[in-house]
């Protein structure tokens, strides 16, 4: 029986409690394989390697957006980048799965794991790799900025109906009418003596 807690502790952050459940589950029914994972057992270099001499950096770079892969790009350059930077290697093992070994789409519990900790159904099979290109990857990048500006949009609509909404929907504050106006114009009253018409010696002269 694997040792789930050695499994889910030293990663326990990118865990919900739904994944934890389901390793719980397929470990009480059977051992845990991971060897029809295609990353199983290969090294990061041979991962870029291989994608590298199908796709070239152009389309690594077009697709994953790393900036390893623009300036002067090269293997060893590369490599020493990912393996200090998580998130860039993650996306380098993700598009190796699902774009080279065009794996099928993961399930839900899969998604939260590293690419590298997914298992792999048995009845899943590597296929060719995917055919893409520089005009597919153009395409793709102005649909995530539209997305990422309508996301924008959403969000400062709802940050200015929250701040209406924290401040009382007074109208004073919505429109921008300091509640402090009115009592420092009274204390200026031109009805007011001014100090310098008081003459202090008129009840003397009397």
């Amino acid at each position: 029986m694997v040792n789930l807690k050695a499994i889910f502790w030293p990663h326990s952050n990118r865990y919900n409690e739904a994944t934890y459940l389901y390793l719980v589950d397929i470990t009480m029914n059977d051992e845990i394989n991971y060897t029809n994972n295609p990353l199983h057992g290969v090294s990061l270099k041979s991962v870029l390697t291989q994608i590298v001499d199908h796709y070239g950096f152009d389309i690594l770079f077009a697709y994953l957006n790393i900036n390893c892969f623009k300036t002067n790009p090269s293997i060893k350059s590369s490599v020493k980048f990912l393996k200090k930077t998580d998130w860039a290697r993650e996306k380098v093992e993700v598009f190796y799965l699902y774009k080279f070994k065009n794996l099928p789409k993961v399930s839900s519990e899969q998604f939260t794991l590293s690419p590298r900790d997914r298992i792999v159904p048995e009845d899943q099979t590597p296929g060719e790799p995917a055919e893409l290109s520089l005009e597919d990857a153009e395409q793709l990048r102005e649909k995530r900025v539209q997305k990422s500006a309508e996301y924008d949009r959403s969000a400062e609509h709802s940050s200015g109906k929250s701040l209406y909404a924290q401040r009382g929907g007074n109208s004073k504050y919505r429109d921008n009418v300091s509640p402090w106006k009115g009592k420092r114009e009274s204390s200026s009253s031109p009805s007011a003596p001014a100090k310098s018409d008081v003459d202090p010696w008129a009840k003397r002269r009397k």
